[in-house]
């Protein structure tokens, strides 16, 4: 049906990858990865998150293009002073440079990893993922991986991956360890 087109995946964690991975797989796709997340703080969360994509994707035999760039400084100019658009922000990042690493590559389409969390906005992630495959004349290809939300947990945790806490961003790290914080305020 869909033959050997060429997807170029963009992984923003490993586990995140297990099951978009399994299901673009079996829909006939030969999956590339990108690791490109310049909203992940601090550098060393970053690399943490990098390393295990790297041997993840050694481990499935997918072709990864790790951009070795960390432009943070630009994530932080995109969001400051617009922290209510942060997420919305951070997908359009990082999906333009997807879009740009797809066409240049000549990929069939692009899609993205975040697409498998519950916890992520799915409608500003595929209208930003259409905004940049217009900009860059390439093809998104959106597919809702959130189905597979219990295998990848499972799987990343059998497989013992480093599972993170938090998004990836400051905000998002001062988010979740402020609650736990206030959590503790309050049952005392």
């Amino acid at each position: 049906m869909k033959g050997e087109k060429k997807v170029l995946l963009h992984i923003c964690c490993a586990p995140c990858a297990l099951s978009p991975l399994k299901t673009l797989r079996e829909s006939g796709y030969r999956v590339y990865g990108l690791w490109y997340n310049p909203n992940i703080h601090p550098f060393t969360e970053h690399e943490k998150r990098r390393e295990e994509v790297v041997r993840f994707c050694r481990e499935e035999g997918v072709e990864l293009i790790d951009l070795e760039e960390y432009p943070m400084e630009e994530f932080f100019r995109r969001v400051v002073f617009r922290e209510g658009m942060r997420c919305s922000l951070c997908y359009a990042q990082r999906l333009e440079k997807t879009a740009a690493v797809a066409k240049k590559g000549r990929f069939d389409c692009f899609s993205t990893t975040l697409l498998y969390s519950k916890f992520q906005n799915h409608e500003a992630i595929r209208q930003q993922g259409e905004a940049a495959a217009k900009q860059y004349k390439t093809h998104f290809l959106y597919e809702d991986f959130r189905s597979g939300w219990s295998y990848g947990i499972e799987e990343s945790k059998r497989r013992k991956m480093y599972r993170q806490s938090y998004c990836g961003c400051l905000y998002s790290e001062t988010e979740r360890y402020r609650s736990k914080r206030l959590k503790k305020k309050e049952e005392k």
